[in-house]
């Protein structure tokens, strides 16, 4: 009785996709952060330098993961659709600049509230999408 076996099936992972997972991740934690530094601008002597700081540090991770999200289109050969997200956070990171510099917290808070909402949104779909494409394989 002869035994067949199946041949083995080799994943190929886009290029770029771990960046891009990774710029993904830097941007939901700085928006955490900046949620966490706005409680303590509330409160504290230093949570202004820390929400000022934060916001720098949010606005370049949200250019990191349009920068990931090209690459992971381009040369790597996946979705163009993280793009379109990865520019829509940094038009909605301008916007949050220019209302956190005018002093408008009436729209300023709950636009920050909405970002990171999106963000975890968007991390979901990328952690899942890459996983369930993995078992899909299998």
């Amino acid at each position: 009785m002869a035994v067949e076996t199946m041949p083995a099936q080799t994943t190929t992972a886009v290029p770029g996709t771990a960046f891009l997972k990774a710029a993904i991740g830097l941007q939901t934690l700085t928006l955490f952060f900046q949620a966490v530094s706005a409680g303590l601008l509330l409160s504290t002597s230093y949570g202004e330098t820390l929400h000022g700081v934060g916001a720098r540090v949010t606005y370049g991770a949200t250019m990191v993961y349009v920068l990931a999200a090209v690459l992971a289109w381009k040369p790597g050969g996946g979705s163009p659709r993280p793009i379109l997200y990865s520019t829509g956070f940094l038009v909605l990171s301008s916007v949050q600049v220019i209302l956190g510099i005018a002093h408008m917290p009436m729209l300023h808070v709950p636009l920050g509230v909405a970002m990171f909402g999106l963000t975890v949104l968007d991390l979901g779909r990328v952690l899942t999408t890459t996983a369930s494409s993995r078992a899909s394989l299998r």
